[in-house]
């Protein structure tokens, strides 16, 4: 994982060394999004142009549900024989893995198998898209900040990006990169230590916001509090926080987001 290292808390450090912006800043916006991403088969879509838009007309109970409203894109299915391998490099497919669940955990895993399928439907416009705990970014690149509090972060993106500079630190931006056993979408055999995941492109960074581990069994889950800052395809930034991934009933991959867009 790349990381901006910085203060263990980001509370007081960027006083006084950031300017604030100038009058012709583009106006942001500051909203959470509640997100049933509970689904091992669908991927769901976050377009952050289509929020502001919202914002911007005043409309209030369209933009609330675009924050809790999502349309489930299920993941390809095929009932195709399974080959030893893949047609192509990246062929879109469901590649079965086996992991090693009952020993030393997913790091240690091997392909088995592996079926084609269709491309991954998306909608036109989008920014983020979540599966459980996997994100992928449409054409974007992330750091991660160690602040844990996006009202701490710097007002915007150019005031961020002046008090890294200032303090002698530089920013790796992370791009999605492609998967072939993280997107676990086929649970069929997992008492055998088989998965079917997709195969696709995801952001390894911006997926550590939340993990699974096994063993043990039921797996246990780290959560990640810092802020993220994305660089979008339309040159556009925005910070974003997973501050909760329950529910009120302990349900995990119910995702509460904070975000600001553009940062």
């Amino acid at each position: 994982m790349v990381s901006v290292v910085m203060a263990s808390s980001c509370e007081g450090i960027f006083n006084g060394i950031y300017d604030e912006p100038g009058e012709n800043a583009p106006q942001s916006m500051a909203g959470r999004i509640y997100m049933d991403a509970t689904s091992w088969t669908d991927w769901y879509y976050i377009d952050f142009d289509s929020l502001l838009m919202l914002s911007e007309e005043g409309d209030t109970a369209a933009l609330y549900r675009m924050q809790t409203e999502f349309q489930a894109y299920p993941i390809p299915d095929s009932t195709t024989t399974e080959r030893q391998k893949a047609d192509s490099l990246h062929a879109p497919g469901i590649y079965t893995y086996w992991f090693d669940v009952f020993d030393k955990g997913l790091e240690v895993n091997e392909m088995r198998s592996y079926r084609p399928t269709a491309p991954q439907a998306e909608p036109p416009s989008w920014s983020i898209a979540i599966h459980r705990d996997n994100v992928r970014t449409n054409g974007g690149a992330v750091i991660e900040t160690d602040c844990s509090d996006l009202s701490l972060m710097p007002p915007s993106f150019t005031a961020y990006n002046d008090s890294i500079s200032k303090s002698g630190k530089q920013m790796t931006w992370v791009a999605d990169t492609w998967s072939e056993n993280a997107v676990w979408t086929d649970r069929s055999q997992l008492l055998s230590c088989l998965v079917g995941s997709q195969g696709i492109s995801v952001n390894q960074l911006l997926s550590t916001w939340l993990s699974f581990h096994l063993p043990p069994i039921p797996p246990s889950s780290t959560y990640n509090g810092h802020v993220f800052i994305i660089r979008l395809r339309n040159g556009r930034y925005v910070a974003l926080r997973l501050a909760n991934y329950m529910n009120d009933a302990g349900t995990k991959c119910w995702m509460t987001i904070d975000y600001k867009y553009p940062y």
